[in-house]
């Protein structure tokens, strides 16, 4: 599992953080920080649910 974010996209919610905070952090203007491209498989579930409630759709897997 590998993750992409487009920073430019992100609108600040941080719902991925409240998710998954082992892989996503917020910069002072709430912009989502990847903190783990590549996470261990055992946070799939906690990636697959960042992905449905991010409101700007900024999150991707490959």
């Amino acid at each position: 599992m590998r993750i992409s974010i487009d920073t430019d996209m992100c609108c600040g919610a941080g719902q991925c953080v409240l998710v998954a905070p082992e892989i996503f952090d917020q910069d002072e203007d709430g912009i989502v920080i990847l903190l783990d491209p590549t996470p261990p498989e055992e946070l799939r579930g906690a990636v697959e649910d960042s992905i449905a409630i991010c409101p700007a759709d900024v999150i991707h897997v490959a």
